[in-house]
């Protein structure tokens, strides 16, 4: 199967409710590799790559996200894949 990739930010209340920590393990769990980090501008991006049905399984998650948060606006752009190796919490931007 043909491995893609999207950037995903999400708006929102996404900072300090464990947006980052819970979504790399939803992609750990789903076998998605790429990162995810805090913007300065209160968003969280997002990079995933994957089989297509994972990748949007994920980005399907990142709708709504952990618990505490109350996402308002997703907008995703597909990329080309650059053979990311895991998934992985990124320092904010």
């Amino acid at each position: 199967m043909a491995v893609v990739r999207c950037r995903a930010v999400i708006h929102g209340r996404v900072q300090g409710v464990f947006y980052r920590d819970s979504c790399q393990s939803e992609a750990r769990r789903r076998g998605v590799t790429g990162w995810v980090r805090n913007n300065h501008n209160g968003t969280v991006e997002v990079v995933a790559e994957g089989e297509r049905a994972d990748v949007d399984a994920l980005l399907d998650w990142c709708r709504s996200g952990p618990p505490r948060a109350a996402v308002t606006r997703i907008d995703v752009t597909d990329e080309d894949p650059v053979g990311e190796s895991q998934f992985r919490v990124r320092h904010t931007s």
